[in-house]
């Protein structure tokens, strides 16, 4: 996948809702596709899957070379879905940090 690519996937989706975090693994250990999770306050009211397919479709498969597994939660929503997902907790816990780099964003 191209960071230029991913950067601007992320600018994409912050330009909807303010991510606050981000981080992206995959695909590895038998998964077929990235595995994406954005966390933003700003989730807060808006219906799961509505989220989850706004931000999948701003993914370009053919440009970040593979599908993506694309979840978006509130920070309350997060704590949660990692103790009941092992897919959210593996990159949580060891995909990389989209948002490291990034200047603060002020919601």
């Amino acid at each position: 996948m191209s960071e230029r690519e991913l950067e601007r996937y992320l600018q994409r989706v912050s330009d909807r809702w303010p991510v606050e975090h981000a981080w992206v693994s995959g695909p590895h250990d038998g998964q077929h596709a990235y595995v994406v999770i954005f966390v933003s306050s700003r989730f807060d009211g808006v219906p799961w899957l509505e989220r989850v397919r706004q931000a999948g479709a701003l993914w370009d498969a053919a440009e970040m070379g593979g599908a993506a597994d694309v979840h978006c939660y509130t920070p309350v929503e997060l704590e949660r879905k990692r103790a009941q997902l092992p897919a959210v907790a593996a990159t949580v816990n060891s995909g990389r940090d989209l948002c490291a780099s990034r200047p603060s964003q002020q919601a």
